[in-house]
């Protein structure tokens, strides 16, 4: 007789072995299948500050520590593996075709101290370290196995696999990516898709990449707190972005590879008819700043080229399934959103799934709250990607929309940081609830007006240079006066200023920021730092 499991979760990669070891740590009768096998590649690999404290309400509110030590870089070194690089900053450094770098024309935001340090996560280690997880915990994990039929009906779901063996449970989850099974077989893609940004991407993973402070014309120009190699390096272009991701960036590591991703709008730059190679060595001859970098690089594996990487859903639930992560949608890699939309949606997604496996009640209204997330996740990273390849164009108004995201993860992730602090301390879930069900769901900082306002009136903004009625100087100086007249923007951070290219949080700078928090900000912000401040402050004193 076949076994019949409460959910099958089909993609073991990242968000499915997530959710399974949540499921199967809380009582669920859990299958994971994968149509592959660890360990494997897979991009995604650089955490936000959002992201990691997303990791630790996942990993306190369902009971799994072992989510919790993907949470800082010192936790995944002394848990998981010392595969994985450091991530203390993020990098923007901005090019132009045919000409030198211009010192002037970078950003660079320092991960404050107050905070974990980030991660460039070797996802074939963190994804076969939660796969494993999930099956000490009581998850059944099936590799190998490619779902080619799934057939759904008021008893539950039958999926069968390639050579005929069937699995039966009562509710699917999909997480397995832009081919997903559940998708295909209810005929969820939205064609076309209705996302505004376009690109495509090549990438792959190297050795001997010369980091970027070793091959600038003139260091003493650039005055960045922090070196580039030791953050997420984006060289930014009009028309694309090329990520940097080192895993080779720490004194005792055990990775020499470095992951290198080349996205462009193919609008602007179709795909050729050659070998991914071949495109990125000519995109190298017409960067003269960026080739150094690269003078002595050798991939260890083949490249990937995709066409273009947008696509979505029409809908992500019904009865008896969900598709999710990269099942249901995904925009861009920018920003390193990919892996933090995952997890608001696992948070949401797995209090449901415990609750229908006790009433046996799998209907799709009772997971409508997933999908409004999911939808509103990815139009949220639409539009901020989107701007973002608008401003491109011109760093002046790069300069501009760069400050906004900046704003909004920030206090989004002080917001998060204080719904944990309830979670952590007192078992409080109401704030995260809070969340769920916030006006400006799937934003970076879904609670907060102004905030949103802020976000609103820049894309605003971009999308009149995008359609060419304004002139990216014009639309910079606009923005930079949204910024100037933002009053939830701490001062002692300096963020509408536009001569202030680094945004180092000092440790004076952030005790500066504290004590406007405490005396002079508005009371719809004040909460919010001075709550996030004070628990990221307990985190550091042991028994608090």
């Amino acid at each position: 007789m076949t076994e019949r499991h409460d959910v099958a979760i089909l993609g073991a990669g990242i968000a499915g072995s997530i959710l399974a070891s949540v499921l199967a740590r809380n009582g669920a009768k859990v299958l994971l299948l994968d149509a592959g096998s660890h360990p494997r590649f897979a991009i995604g690999e650089s955490t936000i500050p959002y992201t990691s404290v997303l990791l630790k309400v996942v990993a306190a509110r369902y009971g799994v520590p072992e989510i919790g030590h993907l949470s800082s870089f010192a936790s995944v070194r002394k848990n998981v593996t010392g595969a994985c690089g450091i991530k203390r900053n993020f990098g923007f450094v901005y090019q132009r075709e045919g000409r030198a770098q211009r010192p002037h024309e970078v950003n660079q935001f320092v991960i404050p101290r107050m905070l974990h340090t980030e991660n460039h996560f070797f996802r074939q280690d963190i994804d076969a370290y939660m796969t494993y997880t999930a099956a000490r915990y009581g998850a059944q994990v099936r590799q190998n196995t490619r779902i080619e039929e799934i057939d759904i009906d008021g008893s539950g779901v039958t999926l069968s696999a390639a050579g005929g063996t069937r699995f039966l449970a009562r509710y699917v989850v999909d997480a397995s990516g832009h081919r997903s099974p559940v998708a295909e077989r209810f005929g969820l893609r939205e064609t076309p898709t209705r996302f505004r940004h376009h690109s495509r991407s090549l990438f792959t993973h190297m050795v001997n990449v010369t980091p970027y402070d070793r091959v600038m014309r003139n260091p003493r120009a650039y005055g960045n707190p922090s070196p580039w190699h030791e953050g997420t390096l984006h060289h930014v272009f009009d028309g694309g972005w090329l990520w940097v991701i080192p895993f080779d960036n720490t004194k005792n590591g055990t990775n020499p590879l470095v992951s290198v991703g080349l996205t462009l709008d193919p609008r602007r730059h179709p795909r050729p008819d050659g070998p991914p190679q071949q495109e990125f060595d000519d995109f190298l001859r017409r960067f003269p700043d960026i080739a150094p970098q690269f003078r002595d690089a050798r991939p260890v594996r083949e490249w990937v080229s995709t066409g273009r990487l947008q696509y979505s859903a029409t809908g992500t639930v019904g009865d008896r399934y969900c598709v999710t992560a990269h099942a249901a949608g995904f925009i861009d890699a920018l920003y390193s959103r990919g892996m933090t939309n995952t997890l608001e949606v696992v948070n949401v997604l797995a209090h449901r799934l415990l609750d229908a496996v006790r009433d046996d009640d799998f209907s799709r209204d009772r997971f409508a709250p997933v999908e409004q997330l999911e939808q509103r996740l990815l139009d949220s990273n639409d539009d901020l990607v989107n701007s973002s390849f608008t401003a491109f164009r011109d760093y002046d108004l790069w300069n501009a929309v760069f400050r906004v995201w900046a704003i909004s993860t920030v206090l989004g992730t002080f917001g998060l940081q204080t719904a944990y602090d309830r979670l952590r301390r007192f078992g409080d879930t109401q704030p995260l609830r809070d969340l769920e069900n916030a006006k400006y769901l799937g934003s970076p900082f879904p609670t907060h007006e102004p905030t949103n306002e802020l976000l609103r009136a820049s894309t605003a903004i971009s999308d009149r240079v995008e359609n060419g009625t304004l002139d990216p100087r014009e639309a910079s100086t606009r923005i930079f006066d949204l910024l100037g007249r933002a009053d939830f923007l701490p001062p002692p951070l300096q963020l509408a200023r536009p001569d202030n290219h680094f945004f180092h949080a000092t440790p004076p700078r952030m005790a500066r920021t504290a004590a406007w928090a405490r005396t002079k900000a508005p009371a719809h912000i004040a909460g919010t730092i001075t709550g996030a401040m004070s628990s990221f402050a307990r985190e550091h004193v042991p028994g608090r």
